[in-house]
């Protein structure tokens, strides 16, 4: 399955929050937020860690999609 993190750049614009905002607000390290850049998974703790800092779910941020079929 691949991963979307739309959700949660698009929450991030909606709330005029920077990604580096994000980073220090729930303690994440550069590297985790590249990943997620990159579209690669990340811990369930580390979304819980953004949904308390956002105030949201962890299906607001992170979406999960078939792989395709070609």
């Amino acid at each position: 399955m691949a991963i979307s993190y739309k959700r949660l750049w698009k929450l991030l614009i909606d709330r005029d929050m920077s990604k580096k905002q994000l980073e220090i607000s729930a303690n994440l390290s550069s590297s985790t937020i590249a990943k997620m850049n990159k579209g690669k998974g990340v811990t369930t703790t580390t979304l819980e860690r953004i949904c308390r800092v956002l105030n949201c779910r962890i299906e607001d941020v992170v979406e999960f999609l078939p792989d395709d079929m070609d």
